[in-house]
């Protein structure tokens, strides 16, 4: 089985340098979830349990680490091989991917696997070629493997090995700070690379740390083709004014939140201080893509891991992790988004005729016809009319929790107007969706 076989096209930046299009411009939305150890914990049929629940959640993207986090000298995926082997001085080197011998299972077998099995799903792969603490162990396991010479061998094997499969991205670092021209010169060495060696068949990011994005290190470097944000796992991250940030530099980039609040994650990683639910990892994603994302992550504190023996900081094995309310609701996210021209939508806050502080503030986006306002806890909106086309407007309400749409009459399209959403409360987010009365849009799920 490959790819091919499924139809994926490869991916490439939209000409507007604001969105990501399938090879032949075609709209591309990512819905990315952050299975850092898929390639590691599960086996074959795990992996695919993974994937069919991931797409019939509307998941398009699947971020995932060849080297995974697990402290290389004693890692193992779930048929006891592991990524590389030992040089002479007994240290797991880059530059001796563990290659198993003809009738073999081994390690990279088992990515191939996956890699294409996904593709059967429809979902592309972010690879992490290894996670940051290989490069700057900082904190985890590590150890340092890497130095600019091995990582242009490494990322050379791997550009080649993965050149013909379309549904890839490549995604540098992995939350470590690069503070030094060593890192650095290691995440260059391997874009490079990778680069060469797979002809520019695949996007490239870098993930950074925590709180930080990796326009801070890498935004004019050509081989960085959109920014990654990690907003974190704090309370109260504004993530919609990173994204904004990013969208405004020069040059233009696309740009997403690639790792937001995890559900079910400890705020602030502290159990003491409760746990991220459902109505924080939508916000994160409706706030991040109206401030002019083109796509957004969603993660579960036990996916990433695959936990299979849940503790106080862990609470539920990823089986059960894969079926909890947040996750299943970023359909809904795919859905909205998707439902009007993603291309030439743009942020624009000055629909609003105000905003609120702290964590009832709005997020407004809009094409030419239609407008999107994000209320994350159901206050009312005031909206400046005449900014889009038509002399009638028809209103409705978006249900991030269910995907519905309420229709609520329709606004002449000119002065300031008062919406009030059909409820208002912590978990009572809505949002409000504006459309030229004679675009011809059904719903707030359905295009003309």
């Amino acid at each position: 089985m490959n790819d091919q076989s499924t139809g994926l096209q490869k991916l490439r930046v939209s000409a507007d340098r604001r969105h990501i299009v399938h090879e032949d411009g075609t709209p591309f939305f990512w819905l990315g979830d952050t299975a850092w150890e898929l390639f590691l914990r599960l086996n074959r049929e795990e992996a695919d349990r993974y994937m069919r629940n991931r797409a019939e959640r509307g998941f398009t993207v699947i971020q995932a680490i060849a080297l995974g986090e697990t402290d290389m000298t004693r890692a193992a995926n779930a048929y006891g091989r592991s990524p590389l082997l030992r040089n002479g001085n007994g240290d797991c080197d880059p530059t001796l991917p563990d290659l198993a011998p003809e009738g073999e299972y081994g390690y990279w077998d088992h990515v191939d696997y996956i890699i294409d099995r996904a593709a059967h799903y429809g979902l592309y792969i972010g690879m992490l070629p290894t996670w940051g603490d290989r490069i700057h162990v900082a904190w985890g396991g590590g150890p340092e493997i890497f130095n600019s010479d091995n990582a242009a061998v490494y990322g050379s094997w791997l550009g080649s090995r993965y050149r013909s499969r379309n549904n890839l991205i490549w995604i540098l670092g992995g939350d470590r700070p690069l503070t030094n021209r060593r890192h650095l010169g290691v995440i260059h060495a391997m874009a490079e690379a990778l680069r060469e060696a797979d002809g520019g068949a695949h996007l490239m990011t870098l993930h950074p740390y925590g709180g930080q994005t990796s326009s801070v290190s890498v935004h004019e470097e050509a081989w960085l083709d959109f920014n990654m944000i990690q907003s974190g796992h704090e309370r109260n991250v504004a993530n919609e004014a990173m994204v904004a940030k990013d969208y405004a530099l020069v040059p233009p980039k696309p740009v997403l939140d690639g790792e937001p609040c995890y559900e079910d994650h400890p705020v602030g990683f502290n159990t003491e201080n409760g746990f991220f639910d459902a109505k924080d990892v939508r916000q994160a994603a409706y706030m991040a893509l109206f401030a002019g994302a083109f796509g957004h992550t969603y993660g579960h504190h036990c996916v990433w891991p695959m936990i299979t023996e849940p503790n106080d900081y862990f609470i539920m094995t990823w089986q059960d992790a894969i079926m909890r309310p947040g996750g299943a609701q970023m359909k809904y996210v795919h859905q909205l988004m998707a439902s009007r021209p993603m291309q030439g939508r743009v942020p624009d806050q000055s629909l609003l005729v105000r905003n609120y502080k702290g964590s009832g503030r709005l997020q407004a986006c809009r094409g030419k016809d239609y407008a999107f306002i994000y209320s994350p806890n159901g206050l009312p909106i005031s909206i400046r009319l005449g900014i889009l086309s038509g002399s009638a407007l028809n209103v409705q309400w978006y249900d991030p929790r269910t995907g519905q749409s309420h229709a609520a009459g329709t606004a002449d399209n000119q002065g300031e107007r008062r919406f009030k959403p059909p409820s208002c409360g912590r978990q009572d987010d809505w949002v409000l969706v504006l459309d030229d009365a004679s675009a011809g849009y059904a719903d707030a799920r359905l295009t003309r």
